[in-house]
């Protein structure tokens, strides 16, 4: 029989098979993927074939289909091993917040390098604008432009409002969208918000503005009403890259792949070359310092390969 894996605990995994059943599968023996190296072989938004037990008690998953994408991570235990967040993915939406957590522009052009990197379309949600003054305002607006700029779609929204929920409800349908950032964000309450009748697990309203407040424990699909799926993913405190090499991470900026193949070099490292276009264009304000500095300090990333780096 044939589903999709809706959840995964890392141990069990809850199969929706396409007769509409939801069915605890586990992996059949040592089951692992050609080519990919993860700590989780099988994850949320996987087709797969599995196989029932005859008293029908759980199934067995014995095959995978081909993934048209996958986003990973960094294991948060092993920093040299990646974890898949997620498979088949239209559209990954990072949730953040200007404050309370106040989360860096780093943290967001980490989460769209991997993005690009995997094939996947990203927007970035601005969540909590119930608790902006004036200056926080004017500042969610500029990082939207800033995005909006390099191509990704952005949105303004408080989950407790309900302050233009309905804009991103219209961008996730009929898609297979990814909700993910940082604890504390809120993102289990936007999800809720956006289909009230999933009642997800949120953290009290008197601890709506803390940091870092875990709710959603493993990564799970939901079904919109509306047409589509979301998968509620748990809060990550870092997003660490791996599987690249130091030289492809220009090509993940939307904004350097307009320039860079005017480099008078062709392994020019946009750093400290004469004649690089990047530069020139960084000095002529065409893009912005923020996503610069975010692309020095991600090649400076020791998990890169360095020696692949070096220029011969």
């Amino acid at each position: 029989m044939e589903g999709i894996v809706i959840k995964s605990t890392g141990s069990w995994y809850l199969v929706k098979t396409t007769d509409g059943q939801s069915l605890q599968c586990k992996i059949k023996g040592k089951f692992r993927l050609k080519g990919i190296k993860t700590t989780n072989p099988v994850a949320v938004g996987d087709k797969v074939e599995i196989d029932i037990l005859a008293d029908k008690s759980m199934g067995v998953i014995r095959s995978i289909a081909p993934r048209h994408n996958h986003i990973i991570r960094k294991s948060t235990n092993l920093s040299k091993v990646s974890h898949i967040i997620a498979a088949n993915i239209d559209l990954a939406l990072l949730i953040v917040t200007l404050k309370q957590p106040r989360i860096t522009p780093g943290f967001i052009d980490r989460f769209l390098v991997n993005a690009e990197a995997y094939h996947i379309n990203a927007a970035i949600v601005f969540n909590k604008t119930d608790i902006h003054n004036q200056e926080d305002h004017k500042r969610v607006i500029e990082l939207c432009e800033i995005y909006e700029n390099a191509g990704y779609p952005t949105f303004k929204v408080s989950a407790l409002t309900g302050d233009q929920i309905s804009t991103v409800r219209e961008a996730i349908r009929d898609k297979v969208n990814l909700f993910s950032g940082p604890s504390g964000v809120g993102k289990s309450a936007l999800v809720n918000a956006i289909e009230p009748g999933l009642k997800l697990k949120t953290g009290n309203i008197s601890n709506y503005n803390d940091k870092g407040k875990h709710t959603t424990t493993f990564p799970e699909m939901h079904t919109l009403s509306f047409g589509g799926f979301v998968i509620d993913t748990p809060g990550i405190k870092e997003f660490g890259l791996v599987e690249f090499r130091k030289y492809e991470i220009a090509e993940r900026f939307p904004e350097f792949r307009t320039f860079m193949h005017e480099c008078r070099f062709n392994n020019c490292t946009h750093i400290h070359e004469p004649g690089c276009a990047v530069k020139e264009a960084l000095e002529a304000g065409k893009i912005p310092v923020s996503r610069y500095n975010s692309y020095l300090r991600i090649i400076n990333d020791e998990i890169l390969d360095k020696e692949k780096w070096e220029w011969e």
